[in-house]
């Protein structure tokens, strides 16, 4: 296990500039999470991390160690890809060990690490087969396990469950963290799935465009996210923004006061989580059922206001609406965002 250390971390390809000035240290054993939306540089940065791609300025550190100017297999890592890449003529033992064997360990030696992968992972049963034999779930467990043997000091994976359909990706997500809570090695997870972050992560960080957003514990970024966009990105459904004002420290929604803010007189957007709206007969949001979607134990409605405005809620499964029905909706105070017009949480 060790810490891993990035200072002002760039990249560039020609004129585009896709790591920008980038910070950021990772304790030793801490499961951290790049999120950010495609092209925000979450895998770049973390092939910058493996060896795979050079920096254009900064420095990469593991432990007391730089290494940025060292190949893959001296940086103390392993990785996990998006695809599984086995060698599918090698069983699951010849893909488990075959590192280890070109890395000239004795035959002992990658016999103990590979039981002990397998046995973690639940490989034993099916050592002999071959990648064509196993699962996507299986395989990746392979792809996994090819990590573990090498006992590296951080582990590496860059969107691992993409490839996996619904049922198996929440299954093989509770076995990664599992595996973190066994091992308590330090590992760095790229994903653009926001449930996989809020699910995994010890601490997550939020890109955009080469920068980052937000740095914090999933909880941090849910209850009080910097700004729109760290706001948005976390939580699903997404949070509702509401073109309000601020009138005499209190923030106004169609000449309704909804909430008190310490801030001067102006436009701000309200920011209201789906999930924290609640059907009421005196609810400050009124307007009429564009969409209903019934999910069972719960339900989303999608409300049309009166000034064109729109929001989605998240209700219970009891609730039953049809298209053109009309629902007021209420929220708490204490759960209301405001951003100002550059779109910074200015909520106290």
């Amino acid at each position: 296990m060790a810490t891993l250390s990035l200072k002002g971390i760039n990249k560039s390809f020609g004129s585009v500039d896709v790591i920008r000035d980038l910070s950021l240290d990772v304790n030793n054993g801490e499961f951290i999470v790049f999120v950010g939306p495609s092209g925000c540089g979450k895998s770049t940065l973390l092939r910058m991390i493996a060896g795979l791609e050079t920096l254009t300025d900064g420095a990469i550190s593991i432990g007391d160690k730089r290494v940025d100017h060292l190949p893959p297999a001296n940086r103390g890592i392993a990785m996990v890809f998006q695809s599984y890449a086995l060698y599918p003529h090698k069983d699951v033992r010849g893909n488990l060990g075959f590192a280890l064997k070109h890395a000239g360990i004795e035959k002992q030696e990658i016999d103990k690490r590979v039981n002990n992968a397998s046995e973690i992972l639940g490989l034993s049963e099916m050592m002999e087969r071959k990648p064509r034999e196993l699962s996507g779930g299986q395989r990746q467990r392979v792809a996994i396990g090819r990590a573990i043997v090498r006992e590296p000091d951080v582990f590496l994976f860059d969107e691992p469950l993409s490839n996996l359909d619904a049922a198996l990706r929440v299954h093989m997500r509770i076995e990664i963290l599992k595996l973190h809570q066994r091992l308590r090695n330090t590992m760095v997870y790229v994903t653009h799935d926001q449930i996989e972050a809020m699910t995994l992560a010890d601490r997550i960080v939020v890109l955009r465009d080469g920068r980052v957003e937000q740095v914090g514990t999933p909880l941090e970024l849910y209850k009080k996210p910097v700004n729109t966009f760290v706001a948005a990105f976390i939580g699903s459904p997404a949070m509702n923004f509401l073109q309000a004002n601020v009138q005499d420290s209190s923030v106004n929604l169609e000449g309704e006061s909804i909430c008190t803010l310490n801030a001067k007189d102006g436009p701000v957007q309200l920011g209201v989580r789906p999930e924290h709206l609640v059907v009421s007969d005196n609810g400050p949001f009124k307007g009429s059922v564009s969409v209903f979607e019934h999910l069972g134990g719960e339900s989303f409605v999608h409300l049309a206001l009166a000034d064109e405005q729109s929001l989605v809620a998240k209700l219970d499964g009891e609730y039953i609406f049809n298209p053109g029905d009309e629902c007021s909706l209420a929220i708490k105070a204490e759960h209301c965002h405001v951003f100002d017009s550059a779109g910074r949480n200015i909520t106290e």
